[in-house]
């Protein structure tokens, strides 16, 4: 039997869900990450789609205790799971509670560190962004920094006909991860940008976790540095 959770590093753990489609008939790959916080509870970062195999591979691992979507894209699944875990906490990404009115949120994700995690996980709001505002986390444990959109890499022959000339020019297949054109674009502040990579840029990473994407086991914050060098500059 496969399992449904894989172990990524100490107290991190992910799973691969369905794909979905999104805009002009794109599929994208789904994962989901599930870190225990050193009080024992559970954070679950991006949903996948919920099962019950997922519930009892989560419930053998501790209390879940808090629901997170990372930015305004990331939510298709969330219902579900707050259905699932009522007392879950949830933090809105900027422009989520618009989008999603059936959803209970209990905060607001700022630049301050949230109390229950800080000994566990630094966060960092990426902003000038049109297309999404997207909060990137940094697990200290395992110095996994966990991307949704920002970064992303997709295997030669996932796309095709027009689709995959679409991800080729978009970056979405480059020699390694990258930041898609298309969001290279959209960020128009790029000063606020460049000090929220910045910040990013200051945790010891040794890994980095996306949502779309072949995990970097090594070396993170040297790739993280390579994957925003475009952004150098006025």
């Amino acid at each position: 039997m496969v399992a449904v959770l894989k172990e990524f590093g100490p107290e991190i753990w992910i799973a691969d869900g369905p794909a979905v489609t999104a805009a002009g008939g794109f599929h994208y790959p789904t994962r989901m990450a599930v870190i225990r916080l050193s009080g024992g509870g559970l954070l679950i970062w991006s949903p996948t789609q919920f099962s019950d195999d997922l519930r009892a591979a989560v419930d053998a691992l501790g209390e879940v205790r808090y629901l997170i979507p990372p930015n305004s894209l990331h939510h298709t699944f969330l219902g579900g799971w707050q259905h699932a875990y009522p007392n879950a906490e949830v933090y809105a990404p900027p422009g989520l509670r618009d989008k999603r009115m059936d959803i209970r949120f209990d905060g607001d994700f700022d630049d301050a560190p949230i109390a229950d995690w800080v000994d566990d996980i630094d966060l960092a709001v990426i902003r000038g962004n049109l297309i999404t505002t997207e909060i990137v986390f940094f697990h200290r444990r395992s110095g996994t920094v966990l991307f949704t959109d920002l970064v992303q890499h997709f295997h030669p022959g996932w796309f095709s006909g027009w689709r995959a000339i679409v991800a080729r020019l978009d970056l979405m297949v480059a020699a390694e991860p990258s930041v898609p054109r298309k969001f290279r674009v959209a960020f128009i502040d790029r000063r606020a940008a460049r000090a929220s990579i910045q910040r990013v840029l200051a945790w010891p990473a040794e890994k980095v976790l996306m949502a779309h994407g072949d995990p970097v086991v090594e070396g993170g914050q040297d790739f993280i540095r390579r994957s925003f060098r475009w952004l150098a500059g006025p």
